[in-house]
């Protein structure tokens, strides 16, 4: 499948051929369920879990019986601990555990092939000859967007460690960096455009191919 590739000043200057099954899958073969399934898997995974209410017992107050247990015409009552007062336990409140969900890597990997091919379908994913900055410039790195994706969010996938193209992506507010081997289905998804250079496409390429 033949995709273009644009430079840096968003100019077409060659065609790349992109291997069908990570890039080309039909729209009628896309598996939403599986990547929705990855999604939430990231997201359950990145929480901490350390919420925590206080019990009755837990609740630092007196655990003195309030008032005696007959005569009185009211309900009986113990301490005000009790979780029907003000100040009082929990009950059933949350407890601290864990949130973490186990993602297969096969299924891992068909997940991040389907999200590719949708971005493909949608008219999402960039491809460029390469990203290079002399020096660290958000300014350099605006125009660099701007000439690729117009004012649209942008993921710029990198294939190694770039200090000044990251840099320069930081402080950009609707634009985000990662690398290819972090690549994930959540990011994928969460922007506008996917600016990808050649070289990062090579380690997704033998990544993702289905030889390896």
């Amino acid at each position: 499948m033949q995709f273009p590739v644009m430079d840096i000043n968003g100019k077409q200057v060659s065609t790349v051929d992109l291997p069908t099954d990570i890039f080309g899958i039909a729209k009628e073969d896309l598996n939403i369920g599986l990547m929705h399934q990855a999604v939430v898997r990231q997201f359950a995974n990145a929480r901490l879990g350390t919420h925590k209410t206080k019990t009755r017992s837990e609740n630092n107050r007196t655990h003195a019986k309030i008032y005696r247990q007959k005569g009185t015409g009211k309900a009986r009552h113990g301490s005000r601990n009790a979780p029907i007062f003000v100040g009082g336990g929990i009950a059933h409140g949350p407890i601290p555990h864990k949130y973490t969900k186990a993602l297969p890597k096969k299924m891992h990997r068909v997940a991040l092939r389907h999200a590719l091919s949708s971005l493909v379908l949608d008219g999402q994913l960039v491809l460029v000859d390469s990203i290079t900055l002399k020096e660290a410039k958000t300014k350099e790195m605006s125009k660099v967007l701007t000439a690729l994706v117009g004012d649209l969010s942008a993921l710029v996938v990198l294939a190694d460690r770039n200090e000044a193209v990251e840099r320069s992506v930081r402080n950009l507010d609707r634009a985000y960096y990662l690398r290819a081997m972090y690549l994930n289905v959540r990011d994928l998804l969460q922007y506008n455009r996917v600016v990808l250079p050649l070289d990062a496409l090579d380690i997704i390429n033998t990544w993702l191919g289905t030889e390896a």
